[in-house]
C-alpha cells in the first residue's frame, strides 16, 4: 500500500551533455499546442541527473527517476540506459 502512493516519477529523455563527473543533462522534449496559432510546438526541459559510473554518453536516450537532493541542482538519478548513440 505505502510503495503504491509514493511512486517515484520517471522521464525518458536524450543526454545533452556528459562534461561533468558523475553527472549528466537530459533534455526532456514534449509537444504542445500554441494558445494563439493552434501549432504544436516543442518544449524542452533540462534535467541534471545522477550517473554513478559515468556509463552516459551525449545522444543516448536514457531513463530518469525521482530522489532525494543529491546537490544543488541534483534531484534526478539515472535508471536506464535505453538506447546508446551510434558512434560515427
Amino acid at each position: 500500500m505505502a510503495s503504491e502512493q509514493h511512486r517515484r516519477k520517471t522521464r525518458v529523455g536524450r543526454v545533452v551533455s556528459d562534461k561533468m563527473d558523475k553527472t549528466v543533462v537530459v533534455a526532456i522534449e514534449k509537444k504542445v499546442m500554441h494558445p494563439q496559432y493552434k501549432k504544436y510546438v516543442r518544449r524542452r526541459t533540462k534535467f541534471q541527473a545522477h550517473d554513478e559510473q559515468n556509463e552516459c554518453r551525449i545522444g543516448d536516450t536514457v531513463l530518469i527517476e525521482e530522489t532525494r537532493p543529491i546537490s544543488k541542482s541534483k534531484r534526478w538519478r539515472v535508471k536506464a540506459t535505453l538506447s546508446r548513440a551510434d558512434l560515427a
